[in-house]
């Protein structure tokens, strides 16, 4: 996260909008908890495969744009895995 130019504190609060954000776009019904929770991981999830092609994001809205791809990734995938 050191990489995205944002602290902790940040990330939460980033990852919670960017978790609400794939919440409402991708029509699940997740909590605030899990909503931070997709947000930082889907952040991390979405740098890691857009570094691999080239694209990176910095600052706090490269942030929230990683973090709303990578949520969505995630809960796609979560979908998959469970057959909803």
């Amino acid at each position: 996260m050191e990489n995205a130019g944002v602290g902790w504190i940040a990330a939460i609060i980033i990852g919670g909008i960017a978790g609400w954000l794939a919440k409402q776009f991708m029509n699940t019904d997740t909590g605030l908890v899990m909503n931070i929770v997709l947000g930082i991981v889907g952040a991390a999830v979405a740098s890691a495969l857009m570094g691999l092609i080239g694209i990176s994001f910095g600052g706090w809205i490269g942030y929230l744009i990683a973090g709303f791809i990578g949520a969505c990734i995630l809960i796609a995938i979560g979908r998959m895995v469970t057959g909803r």
